[in-house]
């Protein structure tokens, strides 16, 4: 590769990360504006911790299915089309939840969230594993994962201010940003490094369509389905997404209620375990690519061990002061962050760039299948029992991820072979180019 065509790439690179970044990021503002929204429901409307649960719980459900679905989608078609779509349509559902007032109308348009929801990842998938070589995957997609904390620390502080203006203006403002999203996405995203005239990392083997369609689902089976260690790494998912949804579903009203602090303070404290997410992604992707060798799923080991630890701390906690109670959620939130992120770059290289999309909606419907526990379970523990036996079973949640790592600790970096590596590793550090990537 010419150093001008990598000094090319490496500018779409970039801008193709930053704007994928961004999108996924407004994602979230249409999907984590309830759990500041719920205390002022409950109280307005009288709609128990049960009812929210559920209304987690079915989002959850939908959303882990839809991105199931989706990732088969996503590996084969715009990218750039897929996400635009999906996060206007969230957008919608957004502002028709803030019209309602019924329990069953919440319950169905928040569903019919989590469907739309679904369309984020998997496009975003694709786009990585087709401009970012598996080398390098770790560490810039720990990166672009930074964009859930941003997009769910974000939402919670504006949502703060906003609930004193009522409850539905965290679901009319944060939507309109969504849209105005959507533009900006259309007009900055492309799709694969030939929809611009570059030469692709991985180019597909020539063959009709019944051909590679039947190769897809060979390659599917084999490199997906049929590989244990995604199979174990999706089930630690599963841990991994309770714990987090947990923080960040219930615990502007776990704070408030358990701890005696106001929303904006609730806020600003599941705000810093996002930013302490951030910095945990950055360096469990940096650690795994220059330690580890690329094996994510070790990272996870030692991160969801940690995670089990302040989230202990926190629990034996009474009436702390609230900077040490932030200082701990905050370093709970670190140490969970590498795992949210590496699970799909672990499932991505595994599957390459063939199957991404689809291996991360796989472990992503494991992931959201915990909304049975972060959401409705939860909810109805923290009810019947109150805060202090939830915070119990996140632990325990904890644990079980870390043990279900472990049982991935033989598994390969990445899937890639020679014969399906046009540009292989040793031309990607050739001087010119690195010279060129490094700008």
């Amino acid at each position: 590769m010419p150093a001008e065509t990598a000094q090319k790439f490496k500018y779409w690179q970039t801008r193709t990360i930053i704007a994928s970044m961004i999108g996924y990021a407004l994602f979230y503002f249409v999907r984590k504006n309830l759990s500041i929204a719920m205390p002022a429901m409950q109280a307005d409307l009288g709609i128990t911790k049960t009812d929210l649960g559920i209304f987690l719980t079915l989002h959850g459900l939908l959303y882990g299915v839809s991105k199931f679905a989706n990732g088969f989608i996503g590996d084969r078609v715009n990218a750039r089309i897929f996400m635009v779509t999906g996060l206007a349509l969230s957008a919608l559902c957004s502002i028709l939840f803030g019209f309602s007032s019924a329990v069953m109308v919440f319950g169905l348009v928040w569903m019919l969230n989590g469907w739309f929801q679904g369309m984020g990842f998997p496009p975003c998938a694709r786009l990585l594993t087709h401009w970012v070589p598996p080398n390098e995957l770790a560490t810039k997609m720990s990166v672009w994962n930074t964009s859930h904390s941003i997009g769910a620390g974000l939402v919670v502080i504006i949502c703060g201010y906003i609930v004193a203006m009522g409850w539905r203006w965290c679901f009319y403002i944060p939507a309109a940003i969504a849209l105005c999203g959507a533009v900006f996405l259309w007009v900055t995203m492309r799709d694969t490094p030939g929809s611009v005239g570059l030469p692709e990392l991985h180019p597909e083997k020539a063959g009709t369509k019944e051909e590679k369609s039947a190769e897809f689902k060979r390659f599917v089976r084999e490199k997906v389905f049929g590989n244990p260690y995604i199979w174990m790494i999706a089930i630690a998912n599963f841990f991994v997404y309770t714990v987090r949804f947990a923080v960040l579903d219930w615990g502007p009203m776990l704070l408030s209620e358990a701890k005696g602090l106001s929303l904006q303070h609730a806020g600003w404290m599941v705000a810093a375990f996002e930013i302490a997410g951030i910095v945990g992604m950055l360096a469990a992707g940096r650690f795994t690519d220059k330690v580890l060798g690329g094996h994510g799923a070790r990272t996870c080991v030692i991160c969801m061990t940690f995670a089990a630890l302040f989230i202990f701390l926190f629990w034996r906690m009474s009436a702390p002061p609230m900077w040490l109670a932030t200082t701990i959620l905050g370093a709970a939130g670190f140490f969970i962050y590498g795992p949210q992120a590496l699970v799909g770059i672990a499932v991505a290289n595994l599957a390459t760039n063939k199957a991404a999309a689809t291996a991360v909606g796989f472990t992503g419907l494991f992931g959201y299948a915990s909304a049975l526990l972060s959401g409705w379970g939860l909810g109805a523990l923290a009810e019947r029992y109150g805060w202090n036996y939830a915070l119990g079973g996140l632990i325990a949640a904890a644990l079980a991820g870390t043990v279900m790592f472990l049982f991935t600790w033989p598994a390969k970096a990445h899937g890639y072979d020679e014969e399906a590596r046009p540009l292989p590793a040793a031309a990607w550090d050739s001087p010119e180019i690195s010279k060129a990537r490094k700008g």
